[in-house]
């Protein structure tokens, strides 16, 4: 049932690292707009099953997929397998994450690193590279790649992730303009720190002292994601492109 007043009727999106979280809700909001929508996963598998038989019990259209969005030859697979069962992907939606454990930079190695890279720059371009041919061919073509406030606030000790992001962030403003001729849009949406399940164990002093950040006086929801998710895939935003959209009640300002 489509209730968003943006519609992507006839649209298909993929989303990363979508079974729980903020993917999970990026999920249902775009179905709600009208998109069929693959949910992606790499481990867990139970968890990813209940994440997919709620978005069904929701009247949704959709299918699950199991991908390491980091390994070249299952993004290729991933995308073939979309193209398949739900029809060629038109929105890319960039969401899967490892842990991100803050460190002091003397307590990293180059692997983690490495790994940070993977997740942020290598899956982005593994993923752009198997969709775009159908994106071009038609001309219309969304990627949206889920990046963060911390690379605006310096967070730290942080440096790894910080880091990887800054380099998603760089790579999206250059595929904006790369891709903009073609009707593709690149764009990025930076959440601030929103309350979803891997932060259940988050110290009480840790979440207190950052809502006391967030000029509107709330916590952000998954919602609050996803809805802004659903406006950069739809038509009503084809003259957006290259931009960075936090999503953090106003804790980032201009």
């Amino acid at each position: 049932m489509t209730t968003s007043h943006f519609s992507l009727s006839g649209r298909t999106a993929l989303v990363t690292g979508s079974s729980t979280g903020l993917g999970e809700a990026m999920c249902h909001s775009l179905a709600s707009a009208g998109a069929k929508v693959a949910m992606n996963y790499s481990n867990n598998a139970e968890r990813a099953d209940q994440a997919f038989a709620s978005f069904e019990a929701a009247g949704h259209v959709g299918g699950l997929y199991r991908a390491d969005v980091t390994d070249e030859a299952q993004v290729n697979g991933l995308a073939a397998e979309v193209a398949e069962s739900l029809g060629p992907i038109d929105i890319v939606v960039v969401n899967a994450t490892p842990a991100q454990p803050q460190k002091p930079i003397e307590e990293y190695d180059w692997d983690f690193y490495q790994s940070m890279l993977d997740f942020f720059v290598k899956s982005p371009f593994l993923l752009a590279r198997a969709t775009l041919p159908h994106m071009k061919q038609q001309r219309w073509g969304r990627i949206i790649n889920i990046t963060s406030e911390v690379l605006t606030r310096g967070l730290s000790p942080f440096s790894a992730y910080v880091a990887a992001k800054g380099a998603q962030h760089g790579w999206s403003r250059s595929m904006a303009n790369e891709l903009a001729p073609a009707g593709i849009t690149v764009n990025c949406i930076a959440p601030g720190w929103i309350p979803v399940q891997r932060h259940a164990d988050d110290p009480q002093e840790a979440k207190d002292a950052y809502k006391a950040l967030i000029p509107v006086g709330r916590w952000g929801v998954p919602a609050d994601v996803g809805g802004a998710c659903v406006f950069l895939a739809s038509d009503e935003a084809s003259f957006i492109t290259g931009q960075h959209l936090h999503i953090n009640g106003g804790v980032c300002l201009p």
